[in-house]
């Protein structure tokens, strides 16, 4: 994965995890019998199972390649599970039931495991080793910082990982050794971002964010001191955002990312004996990841195509994509290859069904299903295919956004709706299966999943309409969404709320607050409310993408008028339309002291303010429970301010404070 567009960052990780997903082709009767509307509850959509494979390395598969390592929350909570190449039931490898754990790879030689846990959300990741007994040994102890893994030598006798330890601000890499663990400083760092290292172990390609626009690539020599300084590979003057996608198998080239040649991003390749630099891949679109094989007789690419990935498995010998049968229609996710090349791993998705695992012989080219996570209690046929719409905002700029109609809705029978908001600011909202937006779908509300300019995914002009204009132009273009809606037949043009989480939930808020008149009800979910405090209070390593955030949203010490201007805390008493906050109690983004005083002040201009706070929670939703909780909530919410439902009482009630340990606790077992 590369580090270029850092905006993506910023403040949103996730309002609930979201999952890729896939469907099995439906056969068609001959004549279309009608159906009746199945409604579900929270519980229905979040039974159904989360899985993600493990890294995109050969170690994703056991050593003898039986088992595929995965993420899984069937348990409620994220936990490391083997999943059986041949097919069977998932088999746990950990079984924590308070902090998530998410799986990273298989050792190259025995089935021991590494995986990575943090805080109920605090982001201080550490890395552990999961032994096959049962017992852990954390590779990065300590209580205050954080841990990235950052990959295995292609011998599989060393492993490196990124912790800011030493310097809050900045993330050294440590080589550790994979039999002793025993572990070495290998480049202590500056103001970079350490992102890949080649094969041979012998270089680290670094990342730079200057600017919002224009970053970076460097390169250190890991056989020279661990305080060297990286050279750097992408000079010139030009405002060009680069990036790093990963070294080849043969530690003989880099494969980054550019959007040097035009609006989108291209694969280019450094030759790390010459300098010489030459095209690999480019598209209409940006291109997502390059990611090979592990001798490189196959190439992957991953192209953004229109909030939709595009995966392309070369076989770079024929010259030619491989072929894959058996697997249903949709995106092609995760692929991961065994160690002898002769198997792939995949997801498949889908807008009506989570991410589904399959396994491909590479010799023919036929796939075989391994899960079903879709809840079985679930009709497929209820569930809601979105479509890509644009509409014009107040300037006439065409404005992408992922339209979700309900069921049985009609002129005839028009429904209420919604505007989501992305976070970010830089984000991109996307096709695929989501729980709580097909929740709100089932029960009679159309969505519309706005992508304002700011956006990524829609070229780097687009992506850089909003710098400084932040809580303005891109709420034009939100209000504008909400005009669109109107505008459609089948919607209540006077019971339109508007929804988003992180930077979106600062959009709701600035909604209610600039735009008083225009939504009927608003849901913010952990946004921020307050510029320059959040601004100031941005985690110490952010390092250099702090810089970069300030370069686009302003630095504090200099723009606090604006900030002020436009932070919906100061205009609260604008606000006049019923309000729902979400936060979790561990937010290291957004702290919750931005929701406690936006909900006061809301509360002081008598307005309905209903607040849930989640004690083990941080910026995104990973425990099972409280993403039920949540789309819960927002539903009776909506029901009530847009359909005069009465809800049940204690609907908005924040679940109970559960302990909170000192440090980040290891995964129980």
């Amino acid at each position: 994965m590369h580090h270029m567009a850092m905006r993506n960052i910023g403040f949103i990780s996730g309002i609930a995890l979201v999952a890729l997903g896939a469907c099995q082709p439906e056969t068609k009767p001959e004549v279309a019998a009608p159906v009746a509307h199945a409604l579900y509850d929270a519980k229905a959509f979040f039974d159904t199972t989360a899985v993600s494979v493990a890294s995109p390395t050969p170690f994703a598969f056991s050593p003898d390649g039986t088992k595929l390592l995965v993420s899984t929350d069937k348990s409620g909570v994220f936990n490391a599970a083997a999943l059986p190449v041949a097919g069977g039931d998932l088999a746990p490898l950990t079984t924590s039931t308070t902090n998530a754990v998410f799986s990273i790879s298989y050792f190259p030689t025995d089935d021991r495991v590494l995986v990575s846990s943090d805080g109920g959300g605090d982001e201080l990741t550490h890395i552990y080793v999961q032994n096959t007994d049962g017992t852990q040994k954390d590779l990065t102890p300590g209580t205050k910082h954080a841990s990235e893994f950052i990959g295995w030598a292609g011998d599989g006798k060393t492993f490196w990982i990124a912790t800011n330890e030493r310097d809050p601000q900045m993330f050294d890499l440590y080589s550790y050794d994979a039999t002793t663990f025993a572990r070495k400083l290998v480049f202590q760092n500056s103001g970079f971002f350490p992102s890949a290292v080649s094969p041979d172990g012998k270089w680290l390609a670094l990342s730079k964010q200057n600017t919002s626009a224009d970053s970076d690539v460097y390169l250190a020599d890991l056989t020279k001191p661990a305080t060297q300084k990286p050279v750097l590979i992408t000079p010139g003057d030009a405002v060009v955002a680069y990036g790093v996608y990963e070294f080849t198998p043969d530690s003989k080239s880099l494969i980054y990312a550019t959007d040097e040649h035009g609006e989108f991003t291209q694969a280019w390749t450094y030759e790390l004996a010459s300098g010489a630099k030459a095209e690999l891949l480019k598209a209409d679109w940006d291109v997502l990841f390059v990611t090979y094989s592990p001798s490189g007789k196959y190439r992957v690419d991953a192209i953004n195509a229109d909030a939709s990935t595009k995966i392309t498995i070369h076989d770079q010998a024929a010259n030619k994509p491989v072929a894959i049968t058996g697997a249903p229609d949709g995106d092609i996710g995760s692929v991961r290859f065994n160690k002898d090349e002769s198997k792939i791993a995949f997801t498949v998705a889908s807008d009506t069904s989570p991410a589904d695992v399959f396994v491909a012989d590479l010799a023919t080219g036929a796939a075989t299903r391994l899960t079903k996570n879709l809840n079985p209690a679930i009709d497929e046929k209820m569930l809601v295919e979105t479509e890509v719409v644009r509409y014009k905002s107040f300037d006439g700029l065409d404005i992408p956004a992922i339209l979700f109609k309900p069921k049985g809705a009609s002129a005839d029978k028009p429904v209420p709706a919604v505007v989501d908001v992305h976070g970010g600011p830089g984000g991109q909202n996307r096709k695929g299966y989501t729980a709580m937006y097909q929740h709100l779908a089932n029960h009679g509300y159309a969505v519309l999943r706005v992508n304002n300019r700011g956006s990524s995914g829609y070229g780097k002009t687009f992506f850089h309409m909003d710098d400084k204009k932040h809580g303005e132009v891109d709420l034009d273009d939100v209000v504008y969404g909400k005009k669109y809606l109107q505008s459609l037949d089948w919607v209540q043009k006077d019971k339109i709320a508007i929804m988003g989480g992180s930077y979106g939930g600062y959009m709701v808020a600035a909604a209610l607050a600039f735009r008083p008149e225009e939504f009927t009800a608003g849901i913010d979910i952990f946004g921020v409310t307050n510029w320059t405090r959040t601004l100031q209070e941005i985690p110490a390593w952010w390092g250099a993408q702090k810089q970069a955030l300030y370069d686009e949203m302003g630095d504090p010490a200099t723009d606090a008028e604006r900030h002020k201007r436009i932070s919906p805390l100061f205009h609260a008493a604008n606000i006049t339309k019923p309000l729902l906050v979400i936060q979790g109690k561990n937010d290291p983004r957004v702290l919750q002291v931005e929701s406690d005083e936006l909900v006061a002040a809301v509360k002081k201009n008598n307005v309905p303010v209903e607040y849930v706070i989640f004690p083990d929670e941080g910026h995104g939703f990973l425990r099972k429970e409280n993403r039920i909780t949540a789309s819960n909530a927002y539903v009776t919410f909506l029901d009530q301010y847009l359909k005069g439902v009465t809800p049940p009482a204690g609907a908005y009630a924040s679940p109970a404070a559960a302990p909170t340990p000192a440090a980040p606790a290891a995964p129980a077992q």
